[in-house]
């Protein structure tokens, strides 16, 4: 693992700070105890393989994060790595680490969880489009709105691949191309 993860890595989305990374920080204490809302989850998932993955939001400006999450996570390793988004108009904030997908919103000042899912057989990316947030995993493809509200899941099984135009979904599942309206689902 390289040193740079040693320490997390920090991603500025206007006033809001968002703070990552693989290995626990050394002021993870103190993150933890000044925050509205810190959650800690244990490895989800099967895989022999787990991962650990931090991350913290600041966005009132002071010294110390408001929300903290950290997880153990499998799968993990190549392919497998956590992502989040962040969409600032709703203060939404989209989590994936192995087979867990959390949402996470500020509403009145204080952060919430809004909900916890699955992903089917692991994690890959999260993607922004318009007004819908589309979750890439092993075997699924899920979207939801912005404001996390799901829209729809479907199975998919690798090689699979999709790309969005305008509002329309093209998914391509090992050489079967199907398209449909990406906020309706297939």
């Amino acid at each position: 693992m390289s040193d740079v993860w040693g320490s997390p890595l920090t991603v500025a989305v206007g006033q809001t700070h968002i703070l990552v990374g693989l290995t626990p920080p050394a002021v993870l204490g103190g993150y933890r105890q000044h925050a509205d809302l810190s959650e800690d989850f244990p490895v989800s998932g099967d895989s022999g393989y787990d991962g650990y993955f931090f991350l913290a939001v600041n966005d009132h400006g002071g010294e110390w994060p408001r929300l903290v999450v950290t997880q153990r996570f499998a799968p993990s390793g190549a392919g497998f790595t956590p992502g989040v988004l962040y969409v600032p108009e709703q203060r939404q904030l989209f989590i994936g680490a192995g087979t867990r997908l959390l949402a996470y919103q500020a509403r009145s000042g204080l952060w919430h969880r809004n909900w916890m899912d699955e992903a089917e057989c692991g994690f890959w990316s999260w993607r922004q489009h318009d007004d819908v947030v589309i979750m890439s995993a092993e075997l699924e493809i899920a979207a939801w709105r912005t404001d996390g509200t799901k829209l729809w899941t479907t199975f998919v099984e690798p090689p699979w691949s999709y790309r969005v135009d305008s509002d329309q979904v093209e998914l391509d599942i090992m050489g079967s191309v199907r398209t449909f309206h990406l906020s309706k689902g297939p």
